[in-house]
């Protein structure tokens, strides 16, 4: 094992039991040869997501003044 993964692991000790979970979950799938999705969306994801591309097929956009508003409301 390599010092910097050594110290990941450390660091990944002191976390609460979930996140732990959460980091070994990632760490499988990095590693895993399986090529499975590195995240699973939940059904509301699903369904936003399919949303949101049935809307781009159709060319629904938001328009330029309400990106702008989104850009100066949250910065960037």
């Amino acid at each position: 094992m390599t010092e910097l993964l050594e110290r990941a692991i450390a660091r990944v000790r002191a976390l609460p039991e979930a996140m732990q979970d959460d980091a070994a979950r990632m760490l499988l799938v990095f590693a895993s040869s399986e090529g499975e999705p590195v995240y699973h969306l939940s059904l509301e994801e699903e369904a936003s997501l399919a949303k949101s591309r049935a809307q781009a097929a159709r060319g629904e956009f938001a328009a330029d003044e309400q990106v702008r508003a989104l850009w100066a409301k949250y910065g960037a």
